[in-house]
């Protein structure tokens, strides 16, 4: 029952997104507490995002579908509150070729917290049963998770129209042969960008090696598996995964950006901020990297998967989980750089 609701909730909020209907999502929100305000101010924000970077895009979302697991679930005063996997692909078109759907999926964890909204009304004593009282509506009074778009909530305004026009003016990349390496590397990232995977995939990292999502971020760990079981990069004093643990090059993202080109295994292809490295990125390879750098630093590793119907690379990565996402979606900020590199497999 509590996992029907939930699932509603979320059906729910994609379609108010794609509606752009601010009034609907705020109704989903108890925002007579500081937690449920801080949590409706952010969908807005994001939604406010969403529709931005489609815009400069020159696309538009056709759907948003979430599917929920809910983890565990305990009472909390009058409601609940559950631990929650959700895996959620978008669906989108190009503006000038409405019959080529495109898809990508983002995988997320949240914590929530939900209450009866009749109870809150009539400020009820708590119900310690485990039932939802028919009739009442949850609403949302507290979430958290690590929000993809978070880095672009704030963003400063770009030259849409040139932007667009220029991604409009692609084409379906004709599809490369790539070498085994390569392909074994996709292999592997498919299979292990947890919530963001395949159902098949069980929506879980490789249990071999540690989450360091807690520590600061998986994704040069993922990125470090990619290469090594994947693709078959050799391990060596400066890269390497021993005993549970992984070397300052492995784990860290600015490490391994300099690891990797320092070594020669790699070797940049462009760098700057999204307008000046946009036409370079239609030279990006499937196995190929992105590093996103904020104040000098390089702050996260995705590697390119494929392309969209207009040639658009999209990439894959932990923390958060995403799969063939478009690259720049969620680093919209003024400020953050990319370095686009080409490893050499």
């Amino acid at each position: 029952m509590l996992t029907m609701k939930i699932q509603e909730i979320f059906e729910r909020r994609n379609n108010y997104i794609l509606e752009k209907n601010r009034a609907e999502i705020k109704n989903l929100y108890n925002q007579n507490v500081r937690n449920g305000r801080w949590a409706c101010d952010h969908a807005l924000k994001k939604m406010t995002y969403l529709h931005s970077w489609s815009e400069k895009q020159g696309i538009s979302f056709k759907d948003i579908k979430s599917l929920v697991f809910v983890r565990y679930v305990k009472k909390k005063n009058n409601g609940f509150s559950a631990n929650l996997l959700v895996s959620t692909e978008y669906v989108y078109v190009y503006e000038d070729s409405m019959e080529n759907l495109n898809s990508f999926r983002i995988g997320t964890y949240h914590s929530l917290d939900l209450m009866p909204s009749t109870e809150l009304a009539l400020g009820k004593k708590p119900d310690h049963t485990n039932t939802i009282p028919v009739g009442n509506n949850l609403q949302i009074t507290r979430e958290w998770y690590t929000d993809p778009f978070a880095d672009s909530l704030h963003q400063g305004k770009i030259n849409n129209q040139d932007i667009k026009k220029l991604i409009l003016s692609g084409n379906i990349r004709e599809s490369l042969t790539l070498n085994e390496r390569r392909q074994k590397a996709l292999n592997y990232a498919e299979k292990y960008c947890g919530a963001a995977s395949l159902p098949e995939y069980n929506y879980s990292y490789n249990s071999k090696y540690k989450n360091y999502n807690n520590l600061g971020g998986d994704c040069a760990n993922f990125a470090s598996q990619i290469l090594y079981e994947g693709a078959g990069f050799t391990k060596n004093g400066s890269w390497n995964y021993y005993r549970g643990a992984g070397s300052r090059s492995w784990v860290n993202a600015h490490s391994f950006n300099n690891y990797m080109l320092y070594s020669g295994r790699a070797s940049q292809i462009a760098y700057g901020n999204y307008e000046q490295v946009l036409k370079q990125s239609y030279k990006l390879l499937a196995g190929d990297y992105i590093a996103y750098e904020k104040k000098g630093k390089v702050v996260h590793i995705s590697v390119v998967s494929g392309y969209d119907t207009k040639g658009y690379s999209l990439v894959i990565s932990h923390n958060t989980d995403r799969y063939n996402v478009p690259w720049d979606l969620g680093w919209s900020n003024n400020g953050i750089k990319f370095r686009l590199v080409r490893v050499h497999y």
